[in-house]
């Protein structure tokens, strides 16, 4: 958009009617669900018209997508494109999480909507897919003997790990990351780990947060 356009109550409004419609969104899924959370309110809440909304979306459904696509577009960078971790160090850095993160956004997206075929439905299994990927390309750094095995099972205790601290409000990450310890440490043979670690300790994991997950 190049020109002004009114908002809902009749006031001027700027170019930024998508990044605020997108910035609302999060902010409404988030704390109140997809599902409770309607267009009309959205649109009220970001200050724009829902004719403007829907020029930049073709509706609620591509809006969600692109909710969940906002998160974390490149895939955990600040812990997978680290140079200053080895590969075992990243592996376990993913499980670094602050005590405060709510339920992962792809897993709570999936949920609310039911169907496996709708667009954030569809975005989420694709992440998730997306990080077992990268998982299983650090474990192959690392030396895992399989390391698409090592990936799965990494991915599905972080995932647990997430859901559990929703549930029991209480912080499940610290045990899931001793539990990736042990699968690590028994997938990748004490050759390759020396090889992948070049000399280094890599008993402990240097501080990272991993980001939108």
């Amino acid at each position: 958009m190049t020109e002004l356009e009114k908002g809902p109550l009749g006031r001027r409004r700027g170019r930024g009617a998508r990044e605020r419609i997108l910035g609302t969104s999060q902010q409404l899924f988030r704390e109140q669900g997809i599902n409770r959370t309607g267009m009309d309110q959205l649109c009220a809440a970001a200050q724009v018209s829902k004719r403007t909304a829907y020029q930049h979306f073709t509706g609620k459904d591509e809006l969600v997508a692109e909710y969940l696509r906002r998160f974390d577009p490149d895939v955990m960078p600040g812990v997978f494109d680290r140079t200053d971790l080895t590969p075992r160090e990243r592996l376990l850095a993913a499980f670094d999480m602050p005590a405060s993160m709510p339920l992962c956004p792809y897993i709570a997206a999936a949920v609310e909507l039911h169907d496996p075929q709708h667009p954030a439905s569809r975005y989420a299994r694709e992440y998730k897919i997306a990080i077992a990927a990268r998982l299983a390309e650090t474990a192959r750094e690392a030396g895992a003997t399989d390391p698409e095995q090592l990936g799965e099972q990494l991915a599905l205790l972080i995932d647990g790990a997430s859901a559990r601290t929703r549930v029991t409000n209480s912080e499940s990450f610290s045990t899931a990351a001793a539990i990736a310890a042990v699968l690590i440490d028994n997938a990748i043979p004490a050759s390759a780990a020396g090889r992948a670690d070049d000399g280094r300790d890599t008993a402990a994991s240097a501080p990272v947060r991993a980001g939108g997950r």
